[in-house]
């Protein structure tokens, strides 16, 4: 396939508004490519490049350089220059990229150079744009929306699925199947405001602690353990003291859904940097362990032997996940079968609070009749906290004054919108430490596209979580409201972009201050 087709289709989707129009467009550019362009076109869509970060600054990319009279790279050749261009290291490494940059703009037309630029810099970022990208391959290959949707699941992403589709139609969807030692993504959880109005939403339900660890999925087959992430990043080998009790349960062939937490003397949660820290640590991990021992507690199970439990109501998982998991391993719960009796739901609430004293940050509702929807923000979860947290991404930052002079303080908040990119809801700089502020200041150096001295706007690629007392209406922000109070709770690295609140969550959350608002189109 053609790059400037794949920059023509971005553009037009861009463009427009129509979610109908978007999957007919990408619909029939799926058509048009081939299986092996699959993995290149599905990530470029989205504004993401499977290499990762290239190197590749504003200097090199300032110059500018003639386009080329017409379309004649392809998207594999693209590929494999961007491929080249990460590979540059050592001495010479800048003249070499500025060489290789200039060789591959001066091959590409005008609407590739402005593509190119804006995939280099984070600038195209879709992220909203995978489900669209899903029913545009389902319509494409004449395949069933919920069938595909189900397979990316299972496969873990949907560059797979599009390969195996376009080259073998829809009965190639029978190949994905949920298999032990192939994550699959998690089921997530939508907020609640409240325990009561979590209840009045789900009925029957259970109240489980919500635990500020990291979310792992634990597979086991025979002595063979392998642990991934939320992102589905393998960490096996960090873990040693999960592989021990993994082998110790009572199945030899499972998949289990849960978190990792450290606690203290007192059995209470160590902080969730102190777990991000020794899960992400490579270097010496028997040191690292005896320094900060952690410990697994799981709240769910996919497979137990032989059996496939995804489409099980989560009161029948659960039955297996007792039979399986000992009880200390398993995470506290309550069970209201009766969400209207007015006991029950006293139960539910004073377990909240009880899990709040017990120093962990809420509860999860469940439905008990709901299947696990793998990869999904499914409305059968229902997360309860506190305190109003958002998941945010950093836009820019402001210099600091006085103590802070030298440092990238007042934070710019974005919500994501629909088409991916992202509406300024606030600033803030409380609670940010001597610590954050340094390393907010280097993290946020190396993603800068533009410093006038005052406010420094950087790539939408750090999220950061936010507490905050509410929303009030605002004419200054393009969604028409600010966050009221808001402070840093902490920096969520093992989370994308394309996973932060959006603005429709953000005004769902607050339906009397949204609701009343004047309406103002997003510009």
């Amino acid at each position: 396939m053609l790059f400037a087709r794949l920059a023509q289709v971005s553009q037009e989707v861009a463009a427009t508004s129509a979610r109908s129009k978007k999957i007919e467009l990408l619909a029939e550019l799926f058509r048009d490519a081939d299986p092996d362009d699959v993995p290149i076109v599905i990530p470029y869509l989205a504004g993401r490049l499977p290499q990762g970060r290239l190197g590749v600054g504003w200097r090199v990319l300032g110059e500018r350089v003639e386009p080329a009279a017409g379309p004649r790279l392809s998207v594999q050749d693209v590929d494999a220059a961007l491929t080249t261009l990460g590979d540059v290291s050592g001495a010479g490494s800048q003249t070499e990229r500025k060489r290789l940059v200039g060789e591959l703009m001066a091959a590409a037309t005008e609407v590739e150079q402005r593509f190119l630029f804006g995939l280099v810099t984070g600038e195209v970022r879709q992220g909203a744009l995978d489900a669209v990208a899903l029913e545009g391959l389902a319509r494409a290959t004449g395949s069933v929306p919920g069938d595909v949707r189900r397979a990316v699941m299972l496969a873990g992403g949907l560059q797979p699925v599009a390969r195996a589709l376009l080259a073998g139609g829809p009965e190639a969807l029978a190949q994905f199947r949920l298999t032990v030692g192939g994550p699959v993504q998690p089921m997530l959880a939508h907020s609640a405001g409240s325990v009561g109005e979590g209840l009045d939403k789900l009925g029957a339900c259970a109240v489980e602690e919500k635990l500020d660890g990291i979310r792992i999925q634990v597979h086991r087959d025979g002595n063979d353990i392998r642990i991934f992430t939320r992102t589905l990043d393998e960490i096996t080998d960090r873990l040693p003291e999960v592989v021990a009790a993994a082998r110790d349960l009572r199945a030899e062939r499972l998949i289990l859904d849960g978190e990792v937490i450290a606690v203290d003397e007192a059995g209470r949660p160590r902080a969730f940097q102190d777990v991000a820290g020794r899960v992400g640590s490579r270097v010496d991990v028997e040191r690292a362990a005896r320094a900060l021992p952690v410990s697994a507690v799981f709240f769910d199970v996919l497979y137990a032997d032989g059996r496939d439990l995804l489409d099980l109501p989560f009161a029948q998982r659960h039955e297996h996940l007792a039979r399986v998991v000992p009880e200390p391993m398993r995470v506290r719960r309550t069970v209201v079968e009766d969400a209207a009796e007015a006991e029950q739901r006293t139960a539910a609430q004073d377990f909240f609070e009880e899990t709040l004293n017990r120093g962990h940050e809420g509860v999860v509702l469940k439905g008990l009749e709901a299947p696990y929807s793998a990869g999904r923000r499914g409305a059968s979860w229902l997360k309860v906290k506190p305190v109003h947290t958002l998941d945010l991404v950093v836009l820019g930052a402001e210099w600091g004054h006085g103590r802070r002079t030298g440092k990238l303080s007042n934070l710019h908040l974005g919500a994501r919108r629909e088409d991916g990119s992202f509406a300024m809801l606030g600033k803030t700089f409380k609670g940010l430490t001597d610590a954050l502020l340094t390393w907010q200041t280097e993290r946020l150096g190396e993603l800068t596209v533009e410093d006038d001295g005052i406010v420094v706007k950087v790539r939408p690629e750090l999220v950061v979580e936010i507490a905050y007392d509410g929303l009030q209406r605002s004419t200054r922000y393009p969604a028409g409201v600010t966050l009221r109070f808001a402070r840093v709770l902490r920096y969520r690295e093992d989370k994308t972009p394309e996973q932060a609140d959006t603005v429709e969550t953000v005004l769902a959350a607050h339906p009397a201050v949204s609701d009343r608002r004047s309406p103002r189109p997003l510009p």
